[in-house]
């Protein structure tokens, strides 16, 4: 099972990589971008816009987020709006993203997530990545 908003952008080969119930929120005019070859756990959430903390009755400006080609988000994922993950970026089990992390290539983990681990880079990442496609 998978909620979603509208406004989310995906490659359509890409159908079976969305594993068990996940949630998508796209406020407004705010975009979810999920790159070429993503791989997202059951039970993520991706998120354009929170509540307010003076007041939860309305929601903060929705914001995009956009994740880059073949990312892997662990299980219970949660990705807050605005967010930018760059390429080959993992995000470990429970994590929260609050931040952005657009070189990719890395490993995060954590509440609030940081990076735990980079991911090396194939001597000539470009025509790696163009392989796998």
């Amino acid at each position: 099972m998978c909620v979603c908003g509208r406004n989310v952008d995906f490659h359509v080969d890409d159908l079976d990589n969305f594993q068990g119930p996940t949630y998508y929120q796209t406020l407004g005019k705010a975009r979810i971008r999920l790159g070429k070859g993503v791989l997202i756990a059951r039970g993520c959430s991706i998120i354009t816009a929170n509540h307010d903390l003076a007041n939860p009755d309305i929601h903060t400006q929705p914001r995009d987020v956009v994740i880059g080609d073949h990312c892997w988000l662990g299980s219970n994922v949660c990705v807050m709006p605005g967010v930018v993950l760059g390429p080959h970026t993992v995000v470990g089990a429970n994590a929260v993203v609050t931040k952005s992390f657009p070189d990719g290539w890395c490993v995060l983990g954590g509440v609030p997530a940081k990076v735990i681990k980079t991911i090396e880079k194939p001597p000539d990442s470009a025509s790696a990545d163009d392989e796998r496609d």
